[in-house]
């Protein structure tokens, strides 16, 4: 028990109040992209960030997302970067290239950058797959998206404060 007392968990929290978020957004399959969009804006206003402090950029499709994602985060003007998108499988392997090259991307975004990116692309089977993750029977997961960008810009803010305490106390 004595070992547990000494350890220090850090976890983020849900105030967005003070932060700036970027958002991604893909046009292709936008029935469905701009729900998500809606719902990561939901997730910033309501838990008291500011709308006027949001960046939107809109790329073609899915596969778009890490480039412009990555550019928004080396800005230094955002706290996270929230990617939606929509990919729905198709007959054909494209499905699988899209969306492993925007997953694989949007993580690569995130740790060059040092800024969280949070991967908020849906991908389903089918269209009824996508509209219900767009905010009908399983929810919105672009709210979920606009969330964890919340708490993951907490997070780094408290692990960045963390480590730069502990810097100046070993100096001392």
């Amino acid at each position: 028990m004595e070992r547990a007392a000494r350890v220090t968990h850090l976890e983020g929290n849900l105030s967005a109040v003070g932060l700036r978020f970027g958002v991604v957004a893909a046009r292709f399959n936008d029935f469905i992209v701009k729900p998500l969009l809606e719902g990561v804006l939901e997730a910033i206003d309501r838990h008291g960030g500011d709308l006027s402090s949001v960046e939107v950029a809109w790329v073609p499709g899915s596969h778009e997302l890490p480039l412009a994602a990555s550019r928004m985060a080396r800005t230094g003007k955002f706290d996270a970067v929230v990617c939606v998108g929509t990919v729905i499988r198709g007959s054909t392997a494209h499905f699988d290239y899209v969306a492993g090259g925007a997953a694989s991307g949007i993580v690569k975004a995130s740790l060059d950058t040092d800024v969280p990116v949070i991967f908020g692309v849906i991908t389903t089977e089918n269209i009824e797959q996508a509209i219900e993750r767009a905010g009908t029977k399983l929810g919105n997961k672009g709210f979920e998206a606009g969330a964890a960008a919340i708490e993951m810009a907490n997070l780094m803010a408290r692990i960045g404060a963390k480590s730069e305490n502990e810097g100046s106390r070993s100096r001392r």
